[in-house]
C-alpha cells in the first residue's frame, strides 16, 4: 500500500502514516515524531514497527493551526511561578508549546506572542524570566528582537534560549546571536527545555521568601 496522498492532500482512511501527517501539518517527521510521544496525536504501532497515526487528531491540530493567535496562561501566577515568554509565529508550534509544557505539572506561567515585535512589547510589560524564540518571524524577526534585548541595561541579563530551523551557517550569515544565548535546532527539543525549567525553578525556590 502507498503512503502517497490522494489529490487534496488528505488520506482518505481513519489512519495514516507519520510521512502523511508531517505532509499534512507541514511539519518535519522528527516533530511529528515528537508529537506522538507528547501524546498530541493518536498513534499506534503496526507489527511491523510502524506508527499509524489518527488523521481525525491531525486535523484537529490544522484547526488549532487556523485559529487566531495565542496568549495561554497555563498555571495561575503564584509565587515561585516561572514566567516563560514564547515568539513563535507558526500555531502549530504554538499550539505545541502550550499542549507539551502543560503536560509537565511545573509552576510555569506560558505566554506566547507570534513575533518579536510583539515579544518586546510584552517584555516590556512584564519581563519573563525564560524567553523562549524562534528567528525567523514577521514584523521583526528574532535577530532583531534579541540584540535590542541586549542592548538594554535593564534585560540585558535575560535567560534566552533560541530554538530555530536555521543552520550554524545560516544564524553567521545574518550577524550571529550573542554568546550567551542557548541555541537548539528544530524539532523542539522538550527534554532538553524541560530540564531547563527545572533547573531555573529550583532557583526560584531558593530565593529568601
Amino acid at each position: 500500500m502507498s503512503d502517497a496522498l490522494p489529490p487534496g492532500g488528505k488520506p482518505d482512511r481513519e489512519f495514516c502514516s507519520t510521512s502523511d501527517a508531517a505532509q499534512m501539518l507541514g511539519v518535519s517527521l522528527g516533530t511529528v515524531q515528537q508529537m506522538v510521544e507528547n501524546g498530541l496525536l493518536d498513534a499506534w504501532k503496526t507489527t511491523g514497527g510502524h506508527r499509524r497515526i489518527r488523521v481525525a487528531s491531525v486535523e484537529a491540530f490544522m484547526r488549532t493551526r487556523q485559529a487566531g493567535p495565542a496568549r495561554t496562561v497555563v498555571v495561575p501566577e503564584r509565587p515561585n511561578t516561572l514566567r516563560v515568554l514564547i515568539a513563535e509565529d507558526d500555531r502549530l508550534m504554538q499550539a505545541l508549546y502550550e499542549k507539551t509544557v502543560a503536560t509537565w505539572d511545573m509552576p510555569v506561567r506560558l505566554q506566547i506572542v507570534a513575533s518579536g515585535l510583539e515579544g518586546l512589547i510584552e517584555i516590556g510589560r512584564n519581563p519573563p524570566d525564560l524567553l523562549v524564540a524562534d528567528l525567523v518571524m514577521p514584523d521583526l524577526d528574532g535577530f532583531a528582537m534579541i540584540r535590542k534585548l541586549r542592548a538594554d541595561p535593564q534585560l540585558a541579563g535575560m535567560d534566552i534560549i533560541v530554538i530555530t530551523g536555521l543552520t550554524p551557517e545560516d544564524i553567521e550569515e545574518q550577524g550571529g546571536l550573542p554568546e550567551d544565548v542557548l541555541i537548539y535546532g528544530k524539532p523542539i527539543p522538550f527534554r532538553e527545555l524541560k530540564g531547563y525549567v527545572q533547573a531555573r525553578l529550583m532557583q526560584l525556590h531558593r530565593r529568601p521568601a
